[in-house]
């Protein structure tokens, strides 16, 4: 009893009930399964003619006959040159002729004479301005300008004139006691007697002593370059008594410079043996500072 079918509503019959419902469940199911969906998720449709591309590929296939046709001639033809000297036709003897030359002449022999004519006509034209009564003009109004301007024309183009006064007259003065100093070292370098030793390695580190003449020479010069203003004024303005002075010398200096004393000649001839022994004994005593004073420097070195 408990196998029989048990239907969901109540029946008289419960196989007739098992067979419609059986009946119901299958058709339910069939539809169920040919049921189309509301979205299309399927793919695309392909098609063969996009894929597999006939006329492509018999394009190609001409062309490669066409590749291989034209290689089949170049190769007979090389190998026709090979067997035989290989004749090859390369002159080209046609001349070219033209139909409307000696038209193209004529109208190139109109324009040549055109031009010749136009070039004439401007050389004999007169011109309608003169430049000369411009150039007058031009004249005229620059000396009206100098005449009212402040400054000459190119003032900024002419040279500097020299400075004039004290200061010019200071830089001419400093100039030439330059020369003359300079002038003085060359003399003295010329009077200096024999040239010095050469250099040794030792004597490299040694500094050569200035002798005493020459420090007292300079001193002396500096005392007669850095004169007192007296003095300047006095060497620039001489009094009346000195310009009377040199100008009109006494009778007695006249027969001094004229006629020197015998025993003035004398004396400018033969100089007194005191003098020389005193110059001999200047030069003995020089040699001798001369010697001791790199000793000194030796000795404070060690």
């Amino acid at each position: 009893m408990h196998r029989a079918y048990q239907s969901v509503l109540p029946t008289h019959n419960k196989l007739l009930q098992q067979r419609w419902d059986t009946t119901y469940y299958k058709e339910h199911r069939r539809k169920v399964y040919d049921a189309k969906p509301m979205v299309d998720t399927k793919p695309p449709p392909t098609y063969m003619h996009l894929h597999l591309k006939l006329k492509k590929l018999q394009l190609e296939e001409e062309r490669l006959a066409i590749i291989e046709r034209d290689n089949r001639t170049l190769l007979e033809k090389m190998s026709y040159i090979m067997r035989t000297r290989g004749r090859i036709d390369n002159r080209n003897n046609y001349e070219y002729k033209s139909l409307n030359r000696e038209k193209r002449q004529r109208e190139l022999l109109r324009v040549i004479k055109e031009n010749q004519s136009i070039l004439q006509r401007i050389n004999m034209r007169q011109p309608e301005y003169s430049a000369k009564k411009w150039e007058d003009d031009w004249v005229a109004n620059q000396r009206f300008m100098d005449s009212i301007s402040a400054y000459p024309q190119n003032w900024w183009l002419e040279k500097e004139k020299p400075r004039q006064g004290r200061s010019a007259r200071l830089e001419r003065r400093h100039h030439d006691e330059g020369r003359q100093s300079a002038k003085s070292k060359e003399f003295k370098d010329d009077q200096q007697q024999g040239t010095p030793p050469p250099a040794t390695t030792e004597d490299k580190g040694k500094v050569k002593p200035k002798k005493e003449s020459e420090k007292k020479k300079k001193v002396a010069k500096r005392g007669q370059k850095e004169d007192s203003p007296q003095q300047k004024d006095a060497s620039r303005s001489p009094t009346p008594q000195q310009k009377v002075a040199t100008r009109s010398p006494t009778p007695q200096q006249k027969e001094a410079t004229r006629s020197p004393t015998p025993q003035q000649k004398e004396a400018t001839r033969s100089p007194t043996p005191q003098k020389v022994e005193s110059s001999e004994q200047r030069n003995e005593a020089e040699n001798s500072e001369n010697a001791e004073i790199p000793v000194q420097q030796n000795e404070s070195e060690a």
